[in-house]
């Protein structure tokens, strides 16, 4: 077999020229922010709770003002301002401010200060050419790293398909969620080759992904028909078991032992699969229990195989976003939500209700309690235009150079006697399983997969490769 040799893009070639900060912006002005903190401590004050600002951090949507409570007197004798006194005035301050809203994290996790929060008069985008081309980046990237944005200091924010290993996003239209999901995209197939990364696209609005249709990572054309999605997600489980099989038989525990012990003997590596979902509520509320059962399995198990997954939603209830999906997606972006109620669901606490949209999101990495607040990336349609037809011209060309020779493909098949008994069997079940085929046939996990895998080509079960539109 022909091996496929690809070409990574030219990421100048691809992405638009970094923004530059201009230092004239009335939100990047010193003098302007000292007087913004002046009248902090003045308004506070006269409204009975005293504070100093001891720090002041500039992000690309908003300003930090870190805060002290002062000391004020008290029938008991001077007394430190309490802090639920300060939150209290929040309302109070935002008029004060003549700001949309602020937002008040008392005490900030990793200082003894609180931080107020007021959304700058200009935005800065955060491009993902800043951060791609940026130092740190550089130095931690890995071919499946993803520029998060920056965050209310300014500083970059990354992290990795592994260290998720799955995400869970939700925000209302205009919120930035679509974006978002695109800069991820963008993101992994600047530096993965289909022979790296495979893909399984998920877009029941057929406004956003369909650009895609046509790239050589796709496993099948992008799916709009959410009643195909459970034939891929179950597939995605039989790609899972086969791979768990494999591992076992390399005496390997996961996909990147097995993929440096398959280099070392110079032999075919595993891709890492992705499915992104852009809306999962449709597919959850019409059939509960089945999505929510193999959306868990895979969640569990997957990312030890190189199977990761990326759901997001416009509607975060407690219906679509349940106890257990939640507690198999450890890490969570949320935009903006409708209600106090949508950001409990989704990051087990309020704050996304006040988001200004566009980017404006907070993120809860695993294994840690409190979300941070970042500028999310943005792409533009121009650089993902670039991208897909970087790919899909080469794929063209791959695929040319890689037609066979009718004379070396043909080979002898045999069917296997069982399968008239799979098929009678799938039909009468209503549904197909490696499991169900052992343990009514009676036969081992090889050959049940083999069958599931002829009854694919067949077309008695659903594949990824009919699940298009």
């Amino acid at each position: 077999m022909l091996s496929l040799n690809w070409t990574l893009p030219n990421t100048s070639e691809i992405l638009d020229e970094s923004v530059a900060v201009d230092i004239n912006k009335v939100d990047f002005n010193k003098e302007f922010l000292e007087k913004r903190a002046r009248f902090i401590e003045k308004t506070l004050a006269a409204l009975g709770a005293p504070v100093q600002v001891v720090k002041i951090s500039q992000g690309p949507t908003i300003t930090q003002f870190g805060v002290k409570p002062l000391f004020i007197d008290a029938r008991s004798g001077r007394m430190r301002v309490h802090i639920n006194k300060i939150l209290s005035l929040t309302d109070d301050l935002t008029l004060a401010l003549s700001a949309k809203n602020i937002h008040i994290q008392a005490p900030m996790p990793e200082d003894d200060i609180i931080s107020i929060e007021i959304p700058n008069q200009e935005r800065t985008l955060v491009v993902l050419k800043d951060i791609l081309d940026s130092d740190e980046f550089q130095r931690n990237r890995t071919s499946l790293s993803i520029a998060l944005g920056k965050d209310i200091t300014g500083l970059l924010r990354l992290t990795t398909l592994e260290n998720m290993p799955h995400l869970l996003i939700a925000g209302t239209t205009g919120s930035g969620k679509s974006v978002f999901i695109n800069s991820i995209l963008t993101n992994l197939l600047l530096y993965n080759t289909p022979n790296d990364l495979r893909l399984v696209l998920v877009d029941s609005k057929l406004v956003e992904l369909t650009r895609y249709n046509g790239i050589p990572h796709l496993l099948a054309p992008i799916i709009t028909d959410m009643a195909r999605v459970v034939g891929a997600l179950q597939w995605m489980n039989r790609e899972m078991n086969k791979r768990y099989h494999t591992f076992a038989e390399a005496g390997v525990r996961n996909i990147g032992d097995y993929n440096a012990h398959m280099k070392l003997q110079d032999k075919k590596q595993l891709p890492f699969l992705l499915i992104v979902i852009d809306e999962i509520a449709d597919l959850i509320i019409d059939a509960p229990k089945e999505i929510e059962q193999t959306i868990t399995r895979l969640a569990q198990l997957a990312s030890a195989t190189g199977i990761h997954l990326i759901f997001a939603t416009q509607r975060p209830s407690s219906d679509v976003v349940t106890g257990q999906i939640k507690s198999n997606f450890p890490a969570r972006i949320a935009f903006t939500v409708t209600s106090n109620t949508d950001s409990r669901i989704i990051l087990n606490q309020p704050g996304a209700e006040l988001l200004f949209g566009r980017g404006d999101m907070l993120f809860k990495a695993p294994n840690e309690l409190t979300p941070i607040r970042l500028q999310g990336v943005m792409v533009s349609d121009a650089e993902i235009h670039r991208l897909v037809e970087f790919w899909r011209v080469q794929g063209e060309q791959i695929n040319l150079l890689a037609k066979p020779n009718l004379e070396e493909t043909k080979r002898e098949t045999t069917i296997d006697p069982l399968m008239p008994k799979a098929v009678d069997l799938v039909r009468r079940e209503g549904h197909a399983s490696i499991s169900i085929l052992q343990r009514r046939l009676r036969i081992g996990y090889t050959r049940a997969t083999r069958l599931m895998d002829q009854m694919e080509k067949d077309g008695v079960i659903e594949s990824p490769e009919n699940n298009s539109s």
